[in-house]
């Protein structure tokens, strides 16, 4: 009898405990979500710092580990989103066409006004033709945006990307940057659209399951992490050469980085404006052209464009990550920036 109250006593204290941890966990993945860029600086800094913790994101790595982060977008894609897509045809197909017109031209002019080299270009110009950013979503929920609308234009965007990128960059990119266009279809291909079908059918099949509410609160901590990891890798790579151009280097792809995302979410919102959009669709069209998935093209640049083949011919192409990198940080603190202030302009004028 004692043994059988013993195993029943550790059973129930091992379910409590189990219990315990998954809600711990869920609520430091939801508190992660909304303080993504300090772990994005965060691991920028140490990475800096101590380049060897990150020194085996790279590569293939940074492939897989981008793969996990569209794989917890894939989690969140429902059948209703793809209804979406279907019902609002012509709000989809306007942020799809400022999303693929307006960054890379912006990007393109950016590389001409600040007179930056091919690889500093390849880089920003990389940022400006990937899809809209997973975080916009969340962006969009904080400012009162149109939800369904931003879920809508990421999913387009990102379905669109195995062809717009490549093409995008194969056009704008500086004649001396050898673009592989097929190559950068196939990798998106299997970095993004194959996990996010994978986790759009776990979420189809799997979504009625007790279990799987938890999962799915616990992704975005895992998201999180990710793209945390991602940038430190990159950082970890880049140092050297930041070490050789100095603060001047930081500070250029700063400016840019700045003009490119500040100058999206202005055009953006005035897009809406000319379309005669509703103030929460103005806002999220803002967001979802301002809000690039910089991590996309961090992975894009490393594998294509800062390949060991590459570099071990030519070093310096590594500066084509910088303007990813940095890209990465500052879109979510940007962005999180911008969704208080319409925040804050609605409480003002609430009270007035």
């Amino acid at each position: 009898v004692k043994s059988v109250d013993v195993s029943y006593l550790f059973s129930t204290f091992a379910v409590v405990f189990l219990t315990m941890m998954k809600e711990i966990v869920k609520e430091v993945s939801a508190w992660m979500a909304s303080h993504s860029s300090t772990y994005v600086i965060a691991a920028a800094v140490l990475a800096f710092l101590v380049p060897d913790v990150f020194g085996w994101v790279r590569g293939d790595v940074s492939s897989v580990i981008l793969g996990v982060i569209m794989l917890t977008m894939g989690l969140t894609l429902s059948t209703e989103d793809f209804r979406i897509l279907f019902s609002r045809p012509w709000d989809i197909f306007i942020g799809a066409c400022a999303q693929f017109t307006l960054m890379p031209l912006l990007a393109f002019t950016l590389t001409k006004v600040f007179g930056l080299n091919p690889y500093l270009s390849i880089g920003i110009i990389l940022v400006g033709c990937c899809p809209g950013g997973v975080s916009s979503n969340i962006m969009s929920f904080l400012c009162k945006g149109d939800v369904a609308f931003s879920v809508g234009m990421t999913t387009a965007s990102t379905l669109l990307a195995p062809v717009m990128t490549p093409l995008l960059v194969w056009w704008l990119a500086d004649t001396r940057i050898e673009v592989d266009t097929l190559g950068m279809f196939r990798g998106i291909l299997l970095i993004t659209i194959i996990p996010v079908g994978i986790g759009f059918l776990v979420n189809h099949y799997a979504s009625s399951r007790k279990w799987y509410e938890d999962v799915r609160q616990m992704m975005p901590g895992v998201s999180v992490t990710c793209l945390a990891l991602i940038v430190g890798g990159v950082v970890s790579q880049v140092k050297p050469q930041l070490m050789i151009h100095g603060m001047g280097l930081f500070l250029l792809m700063l400016a840019v980085v700045f003009c490119h995302n500040t100058l999206g979410y202005l055009l953006g919102y005035n897009v809406g404006r000319l379309f005669h959009f509703s103030i929460p669709k103005k806002r999220t069209i803002s967001i979802e052209v301002g809000m690039q998935n910089a991590g996309m093209a961090t992975v894009l640049a490393t594998a294509f464009f800062a390949n060991d083949d590459i570099l071990a011919r030519n070093p310096e192409a590594i500066l084509c990550v910088v303007p990813c990198a940095i890209s990465c940080a500052y879109h979510s603190i940007s962005g999180t920036v911008l969704a208080g202030l319409y925040v804050k302009y609605d409480q003002r004028h609430v009270n007035q």
